[in-house]
């Protein structure tokens, strides 16, 4: 196939995805359920994508786990964004470190 054929695919699934939502849902939305129902989509399509990444881009999954238990500790503290990645990241390099002398 043409790699066109490819870029076309693409940008008609991306147009779709943006523009149904606007078609379909033209009033506001009433419904309670349906309201927390869509608030919350975006968060777990994030960690859905997010959380197989962080065990699995580490050289070893011990320091992958040690990451995301520094993030979410850190993050339920209510620390900021930078704070919890930078802490993650010297989680991850502590712990390589550690399993390197082991």
């Amino acid at each position: 196939m043409s790699i066109y054929a490819y870029i076309f695919a693409m940008a008609l699934t991306t147009y779709l995805i943006r523009v149904l939502p606007m078609t379909i849902f033209r009033k506001p939305i009433k419904s309670r359920f349906l309201r927390s129902f869509l608030y919350y989509v975006p968060y777990c399509c994030l960690t859905a994508m997010t959380f197989p990444a962080i065990l699995s881009s580490t050289a070893s999954m011990l320091s992958g786990a040690a990451a995301l238990v520094v993030a979410v500790f850190l993050a339920y503290r209510g620390k900021s964004l930078i704070v919890v990645a930078l802490s993650s990241s010297a989680a991850v390099l502590i712990t390589e470190w550690i399993l390197a002398l082991v």
